[in-house]
């Protein structure tokens, strides 16, 4: 995870290709998180080009 604003509950996330992708509340707000720092691990669900949940790397994606 490269930014995470607790305000705003939006952020970036790092690809394993480098690439960087924003998030929005409504993708954060889907997964069990209160709160993201900096550089964790994270596992992510897209739908096309947008982030759609996020969470921990240690914690399971919704099918």
């Amino acid at each position: 995870m490269r930014i995470f604003d607790a305000t705003t509950r939006s952020g970036s996330v790092f690809l394993d290709d480098g690439s960087e992708i924003p998030f929005d509340a409504a993708a954060f707000d889907a997964g069990p998180l209160r709160l993201l720092r900096s550089g964790q691990r994270v596992n992510i669900v897209m739908d096309g080009d947008d982030i759609t949940y996020v969470t921990l790397s240690t914690f399971p994606v919704p099918r």
